[in-house]
């Protein structure tokens, strides 16, 4: 089984290394996408991601975990894979937002975020934008932080949160497995504690295909 994971807006594969260590030790290939917000759009970056699912599919099994915007990319490249190109094993969605983030739209008016994030915090900021983006098909986990301030001012309202997004803004339906740890969103990919959820969730997969 191969794993890409593919960071959050503003970080690097480095977020995610002490993950990707308990991942490794464990027997899984790991691999890296990398891009900057600052440099490419929100398409260019889908298309680099959708050449490289492509090649891992090529290649046989494969899972993939999104932190963040990694997530909204991870998503927006399978809807861009020609038809019939073998699709995740499973999908890992990190303190993904599924829909437009508070947090994001109030921050569009900040200069500095603006200039750093470019076209990715504008689409992380459009409810348009991010609904055009297909759900996923293949078996997906959400691993949702709470360890944020549920203060009732601000972005959050009160509601649970991971310091970034909402519980409300990364949930759907149809991801079938839905999990809530005390992580922060900024220490989600680096967490030991996703780390043993995913391994959990991909020895059950093998079990079952097994049985």
């Amino acid at each position: 089984m191969r794993i890409l994971f593919v960071h959050g807006m503003g970080r690097s594969p480095l977020s995610g290394w002490p993950m990707l260590r308990q991942l490794k030790r464990a027997g899984l290939d790991t691999a890296c996408f990398a891009y900057a917000t600052s440099l490419d759009s929100f398409s260019a970056i889908t298309v680099r991601l959708s050449a490289r699912i492509r090649q891992l599919a090529n290649q046989g099994e494969y899972a993939l975990i999104g932190h963040s915007l990694g997530g909204v990319l991870i998503r927006a490249a399978l809807d861009a894979l020609p038809p019939g190109t073998r699709q995740p094993g499973r999908i890992f969605l990190l303190g993904s937002p599924l829909r437009a983030s508070r947090l994001a739209q109030s921050l569009q008016g900040n200069l500095l975020y603006r200039m750093l994030t470019r076209d990715c915090s504008q689409l992380l900021a459009s409810e348009q934008r991010m609904q055009a983006i297909s759900p996923l098909s293949a078996p997906s986990t959400g691993i949702f932080g709470v360890r944020g301030l549920a203060l009732k001012q601000g972005p959050f309202r009160g509601e649970a949160n991971d310091g970034v997004v909402a519980v409300s803004e990364i949930a759907a339906d149809w991801i079938g497995d839905q999990v809530r740890i005390p992580v922060i969103h900024t220490l989600l990919p680096s967490s030991r504690l996703v780390a043993s959820i995913i391994l959990d969730r991909l020895a059950r997969r093998d079990q079952l295909a097994c049985q």
